[in-house]
């Protein structure tokens, strides 16, 4: 089995090309990652190498992701049940601003699943893609899965509805 060295761990390159087709995937059918989050990386978020540490992409990854739920789904009410294949592609170093792109691949009874892209704001440079991060809606109470009445198809409109409005709203002030 031949393996590629990436930013000091290694990967299969069958890895590498699946997580490359899941992330095509969205470009050849023309699906938009919405960016609508940044951060600043800040010392304490830095590894032994002076670059991002991977756990703490994980940790920004998964609220992000999970704001990104709550927002489409419109409850708080979820809990991660699942992150699939992480694949780290670059660096990120002390300064640099990384922004969250977030998109919405499926939808089930109780279930969304979301994939998200962390770059560098300035280069547009992947730095990791999550794919398969998947958030469960349940009961308040009994902590049990429970039905959130949505469908992708909804979501869709949903969030072509508020990009919408966001645009009237900036040709507005112009």
């Amino acid at each position: 089995e031949i393996r590629l060295s990436l930013v000091g761990s290694e990967m299969c390159i069958r890895d590498r090309i699946k997580t490359f087709c899941a992330y095509s995937n969205y470009l050849s059918k023309g699906i938009r990652m919405r960016f609508l989050s940044r951060r600043l990386v800040m010392p304490n978020d830095l590894n032994y190498a002076n670059s991002l540490f991977g756990g703490r992409a994980l940790e920004w990854i998964d609220e992000e992701a999970a704001i990104w739920a709550i927002c489409q789904l419109e409850t708080n009410c979820l809990v991660t049940k699942h992150i699939g294949e992480i694949s780290f592609e670059s660096p990120a170093l002390q300064g640099d601003i990384v922004e969250f792109g977030l998109e919405t691949k499926a939808v089930g009874r109780t279930s969304i699943t979301v994939s998200c892209l962390v770059r560098n704001k300035a280069t547009k440079k992947t730095i990791c893609f999550a794919d398969d991060i998947v958030f469960v809606k349940v009961d308040p109470e009994s902590r049990q899965p429970a039905a959130h009445g949505k469908t992708l198809e909804a979501l869709v409109s949903q969030t072509n509805e508020e990009v919408r409005k966001l645009n009237l709203e900036l040709e507005e002030q112009k």
